[in-house]
Parts: structure tokens; C-alpha cells; sequence
């Protein structure tokens, strides 16, 4: 399955190292009507600039509100990119024990979970992601990667769908989807 999961890893590797500068975490409630505007902006395919938008929703998602969690998830964060996966989830565990109401605790333990090829543990995170956030992106993406390596190809299509049509610009995203939808042909959803 190298082939299927090396652009995904690489995506996914991508987002954990995204999350290890700091620019990735949950939604505060202040934060919602800024958010709501940048979130029409990253929808429009057209729009030249979402590399920006991107990064300042990303950078929205980061504010926790809280020093001591910000420190667990930086820990969290640090960890995961020298690849000590264990001492990640111990302390994105301590995170998510902490502030159960900040997504992007859920979505970076999620994250080392699927590093870690524990897929029942990341995708029970990524739900709880969105359920707190249901404009995450990059944990419906992630979803969709799980479901296609667990070669549940109707239902990783739906998720890519659904994290395209709030980030239509994620190419590695479309690729899989017209691979999944030549595989599917002919096959109900």
C-alpha cells in the first residue's frame, strides 16, 4: 500500500509539522465570526490568495487560551516531529485530559495516533475534532486517509468531499479523490 499512502503521509506529515510551528490548534468562541469570513474565503476556488487565508485560519486555530496548554501541546507537537510518537500521545493525552473543549488537542493526538498506525484511537479523536470543529479541514482529510489505507474507499471519498468543500485547494486531496472515484466507478456510494 506504499503507493496509496505515500501522498497522504506526506500531506499528514505535512499538517504535524504545520502543528509543530504552532499554527494549528482549536477554535476559541470569540473567534468564530473572523473565522466564518476566512472559511467563505478558503471555500472560493478562485480566490489566488489561500496560502494566506490558510495560514490565518490556521493561526486562529491555534489560540488556546491557556499558557499551560499551549506548553502541553507544543510538548505534544515537539515530540511528534523528533518521532517519539509515545511521549506525543502521553502528552497530548494530558492535553485532551485537561481541556477536553480545545479541537486541536484532539486533532494533534490524532494526528501521533495515526503516525503511530493506531487508526481505531485517531479516527475516535478526529470525530471528537469535529465534532468541536466542524470546519477542520485537516482532520477530515486525515479521516479520509485512514478510511482509504483501511480500504474503505466509499467512505474515505466522502470525507475527502466533505474536507474539499471547506479547502478545495488541497491538490494531494484531489488526486486521491479521482484515483478513489476510477477505482469506485460502477459501484453505488
Amino acid at each position: 500500500m506504499e503507493s496509496i499512502a505515500t501522498p497522504f503521509r506526506s500531506f499528514f506529515l505535512v499538517f504535524a509539522a504545520a502543528l509543530s510551528l504552532g499554527l494549528a490548534a482549536s477554535l476559541p468562541a470569540a473567534a468564530a465570526e473572523p473565522l466564518d469570513r476566512l472559511y467563505a474565503e478558503l471555500a472560493d476556488p478562485a480566490n489566488e490568495h489561500w496560502q494566506r487565508t490558510q495560514a490565518d485560519i490556521l493561526r486562529e486555530w491555534s489560540k488556546s487560551g491557556s499558557p499551560a496548554m499551549d506548553l502541553l501541546l507544543k510538548r505534544g507537537r515537539d515530540a511528534m516531529e523528533a518521532g517519539d510518537l509515545a511521549v506525543a500521545i502521553e502528552h497530548l493525552t494530558a492535553l485532551t485530559d485537561h481541556a477536553p473543549d480545545f479541537a486541536e488537542g484532539w486533532n494533534a493526538r490524532a494526528t501521533a495516533f495515526y503516525m503511530a498506525g493506531q487508526f481505531g484511537p485517531s479516527m475516535t479523536d478526529i470525530a471528537r475534532t469535529l465534532n468541536l470543529n466542524d470546519h477542520h479541514f485537516g482532520a477530515l482529510a486525515g479521516l479520509g486517509m485512514i478510511l482509504e489505507e483501511l480500504g474503505r474507499d466509499e467512505a474515505a471519498i466522502r470525507a475527502y468531499r466533505a474536507s474539499l468543500a471547506i479547502h478545495p485547494h488541497q491538490d494531494a486531496l484531489h488526486q486521491a479523490l479521482d484515483r478513489l472515484e476510477k477505482k469506485t466507478s460502477g459501484r453505488s456510494l
